[in-house]
Parts: C-alpha cells; sequence; structure tokens
C-alpha cells in the first residue's frame, strides 16, 4: 500500500496567527478610546505598534497534522511557539493586523505505519498578515504575505527513506480567541500537497491551541486581551 493512504499530512500552518484572549468582557461599558488590544485588563494599557507578541502551545495540548478531518492517524507535536509584530490596534470596535513572522514545530513524532521519525517541521513563505477582529467570537483570519502563500514543509524518516512533502493552504486561515484562556484555537485547517514525494498523501489538516498570548515587548510579558 502507497505510503500517501497510510500517514497523515505533515501541515505546519501558519498558521498561524495570533488571536489573542482573556478575560470575559466587562459588564461595565469601556471607556470610548479603548483600543482592540490591551494587557493588564480589559481595557488596560494599550498595545503598541511594533510590539511583539508570542504564544506556546496551550498546557497539556498538542498540535496534530491529520490526513482527514476524521482522522486520528498523522503527525503530532508536543512543542510549538509562534510570535507576530503589531502593525496597528485601533480603537474598538474595529480590526487590530499583526505580522506573524515566527511559527515553529518540536518533539514530533508518527503513529503512522512505515514512517519512523519526524526529521522536521518547518513554515515557509513568512511573514503572513494577521487580522483579529473584536466580533462575537474573535474571529482571526491568517493570509498569505508578499513572499507566497501559507505553506508548511514535512521531512519524514520512512522505511523507504527520508521524503519531503510540501504543503500550501488556499486562501485564508481562521481560528478564534479565546477570552476565558487568553488563547487562540485551530481547527482542522485543511492544506493541499503542492510538491515532495509521490508518496506525499495528498491532503493535511491542521489543529492547535496556544496561549496564552503575551506581550513580550511590556515589562514582565502581560497577556493581552481582545476588547
Amino acid at each position: 500500500m502507497r505510503l500517501h493512504r497510510r500517514f497523515a499530512a505533515a501541515t505546519a500552518t501558519a498558521a498561524i496567527a495570533l488571536a489573542l484572549g482573556a478575560v470575559p468582557a466587562s459588564a461595565t461599558p469601556l471607556p470610548a478610546d479603548t483600543p482592540v488590544l490591551t494587557t493588564g485588563s480589559a481595557g488596560g494599557t494599550a498595545v503598541s505598534a511594533g510590539d511583539v507578541l508570542a504564544a506556546p502551545l496551550a498546557a497539556g495540548t498538542r498540535a496534530t497534522f491529520y490526513s482527514s478531518a476524521t482522522s486520528a492517524t498523522g503527525v503530532t507535536c508536543t512543542a510549538s511557539q509562534l510570535s507576530a509584530g503589531v502593525l496597528s490596534n485601533p480603537v474598538a470596535p474595529g480590526t487590530a493586523t499583526e505580522s506573524l513572522t515566527g511559527l515553529t514545530f518540536g518533539s514530533c513524532t508518527s503513529n503512522v505505519t512505515g514512517v519512523t521519525s519526524v526529521r522536521s517541521l518547518t513554515v515557509g513563505n513568512l511573514s503572513y498578515q494577521v487580522a483579529v477582529n473584536d466580533s462575537p467570537g474573535l474571529p482571526v483570519t491568517v493570509t498569505g504575505g508578499s513572499t507566497g502563500a501559507i505553506q508548511a514543509t514535512a521531512v519524514l524518516n520512512s522505511w523507504f527513506g527520508p521524503i519531503t512533502c510540501t504543503y500550501q493552504l488556499s486562501g485564508a486561515f481562521t481560528g478564534n480567541a479565546d477570552n476565558a484562556s487568553h488563547g487562540l484555537a485551530f481547527s482542522n485547517e485543511h492544506f493541499a500537497k503542492s510538491g515532495g514525494s509521490v508518496l506525499c498523501p495528498a491532503d493535511g489538516y491542521f489543529s492547535a491551541a496556544y496561549g496564552p498570548v503575551a506581550d513580550t515587548t511590556q515589562p514582565g510579558s502581560p497577556v493581552v486581551y481582545v476588547n
């Protein structure tokens, strides 16, 4: 049986993105000049353009790369880190913009027959454009930048030797912030094979939860709120 029917696509999104979350919205109306992103509290200190936001995988979670939206077979990573620079932070309600400049994956394994280990999982064509909206659900949208589409490449060791699989996402990559956990979640984001070995699967589905999102430029790296 060909490998592409047996192991999951190692697609890394790039996802990745930054959405940001914090405590639930306050029952007290916020000041009229409150920006979309703040630290310290809802309506707290404004996140400045140029600040760097970062987040690891949420505690106790994994990033998964499966061959279909309903599969549990593929590549799993227990370490991942994303970072982004803030480009704009307008007064709420509105949309803050960011540039996703870093997305890494580590401690990756595979439970697929024929794959013996994961050499690397990398994201290409950075940076990506990120939009963080404070409308219901706190949607976050990630799109490719001037360097190209969102792309991920996996190098896997297999019974047949090392193979390389490259995937791209067509259009936008979407997620949601969580104001209770200061986090961001992606679920079954679909990537399609764009190059690599004939043994690579045709599709890959990425899911992961990141948090807490913190403003690493400010002293103490406070968590970020979406207002």
